[in-house]
Protein backbone atom coordinates (compact mmCIF):
# COMPACT_ATOMS: atom_id res chain seq x y z
CA UNK A 1 0.00 0.00 0.00
CA UNK A 2 1.97 2.88 -1.26
CA UNK A 3 -0.27 5.79 -0.01
CA UNK A 4 1.09 9.17 -1.28
CA UNK A 5 2.03 11.49 1.32
CA UNK A 6 -0.44 13.82 2.07
CA UNK A 7 -2.93 12.77 -0.19
CA UNK A 8 -5.75 12.11 1.86
CA UNK A 9 -5.13 15.26 4.06
CA UNK A 10 -7.89 16.59 5.96
CA UNK A 11 -10.21 13.59 4.95
CA UNK A 12 -11.62 10.96 7.26
CA UNK A 13 -12.31 7.62 6.17
CA UNK A 14 -14.68 5.16 7.93
CA UNK A 15 -12.90 1.79 8.34
CA UNK A 16 -15.55 -1.29 8.91
CA UNK A 17 -12.90 -4.38 9.30
CA UNK A 18 -13.46 -6.45 12.06
CA UNK A 19 -11.19 -5.17 14.59
CA UNK A 20 -8.57 -7.43 14.15
CA UNK A 21 -7.92 -6.78 10.15
CA UNK A 22 -8.58 -3.43 10.45
CA UNK A 23 -5.29 -1.84 11.79
CA UNK A 24 -3.21 -1.95 7.97
CA UNK A 25 -6.05 0.09 6.44
CA UNK A 26 -6.01 2.76 9.59
CA UNK A 27 -2.14 3.19 9.59
CA UNK A 28 -2.47 3.32 5.63
CA UNK A 29 -4.80 6.33 5.09
CA UNK A 30 -3.04 7.68 8.50
CA UNK A 31 0.01 7.43 6.20
CA UNK A 32 -1.80 9.28 3.52
CA UNK A 33 -2.47 12.25 5.53
CA UNK A 34 -5.53 10.93 6.73
CA UNK A 35 -7.94 10.29 9.65
CA UNK A 36 -9.31 7.12 10.15
CA UNK A 37 -12.64 6.33 12.18
CA UNK A 38 -12.92 2.55 13.00
CA UNK A 39 -16.19 1.61 13.53
CA UNK A 40 -16.46 -2.43 12.93
CA UNK A 41 -19.54 -3.69 11.24
CA UNK A 42 -19.01 -7.37 12.10
CA UNK A 43 -17.82 -8.65 15.40
CA UNK A 44 -15.82 -11.48 15.92
CA UNK A 45 -16.24 -13.96 18.72
CA UNK A 46 -14.88 -16.91 20.00
CA UNK A 47 -17.24 -20.06 19.86
CA UNK A 48 -19.45 -20.92 22.76
CA UNK A 49 -17.58 -24.64 22.52
CA UNK A 50 -15.00 -25.06 20.59
CA UNK A 51 -14.51 -28.40 21.97
CA UNK A 52 -17.17 -29.04 19.20
CA UNK A 53 -14.56 -28.84 16.79
CA UNK A 54 -12.38 -31.56 18.11
CA UNK A 55 -14.50 -33.73 15.76
CA UNK A 56 -13.15 -32.75 12.81
CA UNK A 57 -9.60 -33.12 13.97
CA UNK A 58 -9.51 -37.20 12.80
CA UNK A 59 -10.08 -35.88 9.54
CA UNK A 60 -7.02 -33.35 8.85
CA UNK A 61 -4.99 -36.22 8.57
CA UNK A 62 -6.68 -37.78 5.59
CA UNK A 63 -7.72 -34.18 4.02
CA UNK A 64 -6.40 -33.50 0.60
CA UNK A 65 -7.14 -29.22 0.88
CA UNK A 66 -8.00 -27.59 3.82
CA UNK A 67 -9.58 -23.72 2.85
CA UNK A 68 -9.80 -20.92 4.68
CA UNK A 69 -12.11 -18.25 3.95
CA UNK A 70 -10.97 -15.50 6.03
CA UNK A 71 -7.92 -14.88 8.29
CA UNK A 72 -10.14 -14.96 11.34
CA UNK A 73 -10.59 -18.62 10.12
CA UNK A 74 -6.93 -18.93 10.12
CA UNK A 75 -6.92 -17.52 13.59
CA UNK A 76 -9.32 -19.54 15.27
CA UNK A 77 -8.55 -22.75 13.53
CA UNK A 78 -5.30 -23.17 14.40
CA UNK A 79 -5.93 -21.49 18.01
CA UNK A 80 -8.40 -24.31 18.78
CA UNK A 81 -6.90 -27.17 16.73
CA UNK A 82 -3.56 -28.55 17.85
CA UNK A 83 -2.65 -30.88 15.03
CA UNK A 84 -2.92 -28.00 12.49
CA UNK A 85 -0.21 -26.09 14.73
CA UNK A 86 2.48 -28.66 13.09
CA UNK A 87 1.13 -28.57 9.43
CA UNK A 88 0.20 -31.93 8.20
CA UNK A 89 2.57 -33.59 5.24
CA UNK A 90 0.82 -33.60 2.47
CA UNK A 91 -1.79 -31.39 3.03
CA UNK A 92 -2.42 -28.39 1.12
CA UNK A 93 -3.85 -24.47 2.28
CA UNK A 94 -6.12 -22.73 0.06
CA UNK A 95 -7.62 -19.04 0.46
CA UNK A 96 -9.12 -16.05 -1.43
CA UNK A 97 -7.14 -13.62 -0.24
CA UNK A 98 -3.69 -12.27 0.02
CA UNK A 99 -4.40 -11.63 3.47
CA UNK A 100 -5.72 -15.07 4.67
CA UNK A 101 -2.40 -16.89 2.66
CA UNK A 102 0.31 -14.66 4.62
CA UNK A 103 -1.57 -15.51 7.99
CA UNK A 104 -1.26 -19.55 6.96
CA UNK A 105 2.55 -18.82 6.09
CA UNK A 106 3.24 -16.87 9.35
CA UNK A 107 1.68 -19.96 10.75
CA UNK A 108 4.53 -22.44 8.86
CA UNK A 109 1.92 -23.40 5.79
CA UNK A 110 4.37 -24.29 3.24
CA UNK A 111 2.29 -23.78 -0.02
CA UNK A 112 -0.82 -22.02 -0.33
CA UNK A 113 -3.12 -21.99 -3.00
CA UNK A 114 -4.27 -18.74 -3.33
CA UNK A 115 -5.59 -16.53 -6.63
CA UNK A 116 -3.70 -13.79 -7.69
CA UNK A 117 -6.16 -11.21 -9.92
CA UNK A 118 -9.29 -11.16 -7.82
CA UNK A 119 -9.37 -12.58 -4.42
CA UNK A 120 -13.10 -14.12 -4.15
CA UNK A 121 -14.61 -17.74 -3.91
CA UNK A 122 -15.40 -18.06 -7.60
CA UNK A 123 -11.48 -16.94 -8.20
CA UNK A 124 -10.47 -19.72 -5.93
CA UNK A 125 -12.94 -22.26 -7.62
CA UNK A 126 -11.43 -21.08 -11.14
CA UNK A 127 -7.87 -22.82 -9.89
CA UNK A 128 -6.64 -26.60 -11.00
CA UNK A 129 -6.04 -27.23 -7.60
CA UNK A 130 -9.69 -26.98 -6.93
CA UNK A 131 -11.11 -28.99 -10.27
CA UNK A 132 -12.80 -32.01 -10.22
CA UNK A 133 -9.58 -33.96 -11.24
CA UNK A 134 -7.61 -32.92 -8.26
CA UNK A 135 -10.64 -33.13 -5.75
CA UNK A 136 -12.80 -35.92 -6.85
CA UNK A 137 -13.34 -38.59 -4.48
CA UNK A 138 -11.10 -36.52 -1.65
CA UNK A 139 -11.69 -35.07 1.28
CA UNK A 140 -11.62 -30.71 1.25
CA UNK A 141 -12.14 -29.33 4.56
CA UNK A 142 -13.59 -25.60 4.80
CA UNK A 143 -12.51 -23.39 7.80
CA UNK A 144 -15.32 -20.61 8.31
CA UNK A 145 -17.32 -18.66 10.86
CA UNK A 146 -20.90 -19.82 10.92
CA UNK A 147 -23.14 -19.06 7.93
CA UNK A 148 -21.98 -17.44 5.17
CA UNK A 149 -21.68 -17.83 1.25
CA UNK A 150 -22.39 -21.89 0.18
CA UNK A 151 -20.73 -21.67 -3.19
CA UNK A 152 -17.26 -23.16 -2.19
CA UNK A 153 -19.08 -26.07 -0.28
CA UNK A 154 -21.93 -26.57 -2.85
CA UNK A 155 -19.39 -26.80 -5.91
CA UNK A 156 -16.82 -28.44 -4.64
CA UNK A 157 -19.26 -31.02 -3.44
CA UNK A 158 -20.97 -30.98 -7.60
CA UNK A 159 -16.96 -31.62 -8.51
CA UNK A 160 -16.93 -34.35 -6.30
CA UNK A 161 -15.47 -33.96 -3.70
CA UNK A 162 -16.49 -34.78 0.25
CA UNK A 163 -16.78 -31.44 1.91
CA UNK A 164 -16.81 -30.87 5.50
CA UNK A 165 -17.43 -27.18 7.27
CA UNK A 166 -15.14 -27.07 9.96
CA UNK A 167 -17.30 -23.88 11.49
CA UNK A 168 -14.06 -21.84 14.17
CA UNK A 169 -15.54 -19.02 15.01
CA UNK A 170 -18.86 -16.57 15.15
CA UNK A 171 -19.57 -13.54 13.55
CA UNK A 172 -22.10 -11.36 14.96
CA UNK A 173 -23.60 -7.51 14.00
CA UNK A 174 -21.68 -5.17 15.96
CA UNK A 175 -23.35 -4.53 19.57
CA UNK A 176 -22.71 -1.01 20.10
CA UNK A 177 -24.99 1.69 18.64
CA UNK A 178 -24.44 4.54 15.77
CA UNK A 179 -24.02 7.43 18.48
CA UNK A 180 -20.20 7.98 17.52
CA UNK A 181 -20.63 7.29 13.94
CA UNK A 182 -23.52 9.88 14.01
CA UNK A 183 -21.71 12.51 15.92
CA UNK A 184 -19.05 12.38 13.16
CA UNK A 185 -21.70 12.60 10.16
CA UNK A 186 -23.30 15.53 12.43
CA UNK A 187 -19.94 17.77 12.74
CA UNK A 188 -19.39 17.14 9.50
CA UNK A 189 -15.79 14.83 10.44
CA UNK A 190 -16.91 12.03 7.77
CA UNK A 191 -15.84 12.54 4.38
CA UNK A 192 -15.75 8.55 3.17
CA UNK A 193 -16.69 5.15 4.15
CA UNK A 194 -15.01 1.63 3.19
CA UNK A 195 -16.93 -1.16 3.91
CA UNK A 196 -15.29 -4.78 2.64
CA UNK A 197 -18.21 -7.39 2.77
CA UNK A 198 -22.10 -7.11 1.63
CA UNK A 199 -22.91 -8.59 5.25
CA UNK A 200 -21.05 -5.70 6.86
CA UNK A 201 -23.02 -3.44 4.78
CA UNK A 202 -26.55 -5.05 5.67
CA UNK A 203 -25.23 -4.74 9.52
CA UNK A 204 -24.55 -0.47 9.00
CA UNK A 205 -28.08 -0.34 7.73
CA UNK A 206 -29.42 -2.27 10.64
CA UNK A 207 -27.51 -0.30 13.24
CA UNK A 208 -29.62 0.87 16.22
CA UNK A 209 -29.84 4.57 16.42
CA UNK A 210 -29.05 5.22 12.65
CA UNK A 211 -30.64 8.53 12.06
CA UNK A 212 -27.89 9.40 10.27
CA UNK A 213 -28.12 6.67 7.42
CA UNK A 214 -29.20 9.20 4.85
CA UNK A 215 -26.01 11.15 5.45
CA UNK A 216 -24.49 8.61 5.19
CA UNK A 217 -25.72 7.33 2.26
CA UNK A 218 -24.58 10.50 0.07
CA UNK A 219 -20.82 10.24 1.02
CA UNK A 220 -18.51 8.42 -1.25
CA UNK A 221 -18.90 4.35 -0.49
CA UNK A 222 -15.53 1.80 -1.47
CA UNK A 223 -15.98 -1.04 -1.80
CA UNK A 224 -13.38 -4.14 -3.45
CA UNK A 225 -15.94 -6.06 -4.96
CA UNK A 226 -18.73 -5.99 -7.37
CA UNK A 227 -20.89 -7.90 -5.31
CA UNK A 228 -20.29 -5.45 -2.13
CA UNK A 229 -20.59 -2.94 -4.14
CA UNK A 230 -24.16 -3.86 -5.78
CA UNK A 231 -25.09 -4.53 -1.91
CA UNK A 232 -24.19 -1.14 -0.75
CA UNK A 233 -26.31 0.29 -4.07
CA UNK A 234 -29.68 -2.05 -3.19
CA UNK A 235 -29.48 -0.68 0.40
CA UNK A 236 -29.50 2.98 -1.14
CA UNK A 237 -26.04 4.43 -1.23
CA UNK A 238 -25.51 6.71 -3.92
CA UNK A 239 -22.14 7.15 -4.42
CA UNK A 240 -20.50 3.32 -4.87
CA UNK A 241 -17.43 3.22 -5.97
CA UNK A 242 -15.60 -0.39 -6.67
CA UNK A 243 -12.01 -0.43 -6.25
CA UNK A 244 -9.24 -3.27 -6.79
CA UNK A 245 -9.14 -5.49 -4.50
CA UNK A 246 -7.61 -5.60 -0.52
CA UNK A 247 -6.63 -2.61 1.23
CA UNK A 248 -4.17 -1.64 -1.74
CA UNK A 249 -7.17 -1.64 -4.08
CA UNK A 250 -9.37 0.22 -1.07
CA UNK A 251 -6.04 3.14 -0.80
CA UNK A 252 -5.54 3.51 -4.83
CA UNK A 253 -9.58 4.02 -5.21
CA UNK A 254 -9.62 6.51 -1.91
CA UNK A 255 -6.07 8.48 -3.09
CA UNK A 256 -7.70 8.89 -6.59
CA UNK A 257 -10.67 9.76 -5.81
CA UNK A 258 -9.74 12.58 -3.43
CA UNK A 259 -6.69 13.81 -5.65
CA UNK A 260 -7.82 16.96 -6.99
CA UNK A 261 -7.55 16.85 -11.07
CA UNK A 262 -4.98 19.73 -11.94
CA UNK A 263 -3.24 20.60 -8.80
CA UNK A 264 -6.71 22.37 -7.07
CA UNK A 265 -8.39 20.34 -4.00
CA UNK A 266 -10.94 17.72 -4.92
CA UNK A 267 -14.38 18.21 -3.69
Amino acid sequence: MDGQAGALAGRCVLVTRPRAQAQPLCEAIVAAGGEALLFPLIDIEALDDPDALQGSAELIERAALAVFVSANAVRHAFDLLPRLRTWPAGLRAATVGEQSAQALRERGVPEVVVPQARFDSEALLALPALSAEALGGRIVLIFRGDGGRELLGDTLRARGAQVRHVTCYRRTPPRGDAAQLCDAVRAGRLHALTVTSSEAVRNLAALDGIECLDALRRLPLFAPHARIAGQASACGFTQVIETAPADAGLMAGLIHHFSPPSGGRAD
